[in-house]
């Protein structure tokens, strides 16, 4: 979706909760969207979670900076972490998550911002939604459930995640997939007139606050709901909740300023663990990227096949992508 053209338990302190909750609502009231109680943002996601995940245990989780992140887990055996894009939710990946949990144990989560996960304040900086962060975030939630070493598959900003997780924590990354992306260093130093035309809203999300928020806070629904099928009244349902449509857009403005510093500095760094890329037909990368000679250059063992389907080709094509996923799992 974003790349291409197209809340909490009793655990977590209650003060922080309302404190995020108003800092969001001022986040966004000039974008016109109404409060949400948090009563209501925990009842619609446990609908949510009940719906797409059966049988899965929820658990929000709360990181050392603050963040409270979103999962749900299921399953016995190696550990996967699913981590979704935008404008999406973990639940891009339930058909996937079900299959995986029959042998694995997976965890999908709502990166930092997103889903019912919390929203965090950027800053001047952008660094608490520097794909580092995001990353850590992650790499705590997966230590709370006791996996010190884990394989991640992530889509869209997750597999940007994704990307940074396996340079920063090697020792936790037992192997990884990134799905329809190319590195966000090699499209910033790389910008031609096509991606400007297709990939517009990335320089668009990343203005300053709150200009973008406001015009997208308008026509929400044709945003959210644009492609996504049977997922986008929950898509629509978090982004409703005061923070998460800032949020996304911080998640971009970092995209364009602190994570191509990170990502300068460690331009000469390759990806040790295995590296599966795969993309879409129909999607961002297909027609205009050499994913596989570019990820070469970032990772040392990478492999990865053209994949069926759009940009968010885990939603349209669960089965294809099963299939590659465990055909990566058993290598």
């Amino acid at each position: 979706m974003s790349d291409s053209n197209s809340p909490f338990d009793s655990g977590v302190d209650s003060k922080l909760q309302r404190r995020d909750m108003l800092r969001s609502a001022v986040a966004l009231a000039a974008g016109g969207i109404a409060l949400t109680s948090r009563r209501s943002v925990e009842a619609q996601s446990a609908d949510a979670d009940g719906k797409w995940f059966p049988g899965f245990k929820a658990e929000d989780v709360k990181t050392s900076d603050g963040a409270v992140i979103h999962t749900v887990r299921s399953g016995n055996g190696p550990p996967v972490l699913l981590l979704h894009g935008a404008p999406q939710s973990h639940v891009s990946w339930h058909a996937v998550a079900r299959d995986l949990a029959r042998d694995h144990t997976v965890v999908a989560a709502d990166l930092r911002g997103y889903g019912d996960s919390s929203k965090i304040e950027g800053g001047g900086d952008h660094l608490a939604y520097s794909k580092r962060t995001m990353a850590n975030d992650q790499v705590e939630v997966m230590r709370h459930f006791g996996f010190e070493r884990f394989t991640v598959f992530g889509h869209d900003r997750g597999a940007r995640v994704t990307h940074r997780m396996a340079l920063d924590h090697p020792e936790r990354v037992e192997r990884a997939a990134v799905l329809d992306i190319v590195p966000t260093h090699y499209l910033y130093s790389h910008v031609t007139k096509e991606f400007a035309e297709s990939a517009y809203h990335w320089f668009f999300y990343s203005r300053p606050a709150p200009f973008p928020e406001e015009v997208i806070a308008k026509s929400l629904e044709s945003f959210v709901g644009r492609g996504a099928g049977e997922l986008g009244p929950e898509y629509l349902r978090t982004f409703r909740i005061p923070g998460t449509l800032h949020a996304m857009c911080e998640d971009y403005r970092a995209g364009a300023s602190i994570d191509l510093t990170h990502d300068e500095a460690d331009i000469q760094k390759k990806i040790a663990c295995p590296l599966l890329v795969l993309w879409g037909q129909q999607g961002s990368v297909n027609g205009r990227y050499d994913a596989l000679a570019i990820w070469g250059e970032r990772g040392a063992h990478v492999t990865g096949k053209l994949m069926p389907g759009g940009h968010s080709f885990q939603e349209s094509h669960p089965q294809e992508t099963i299939a590659e996923l465990r055909a990566f799992l058993r290598a």
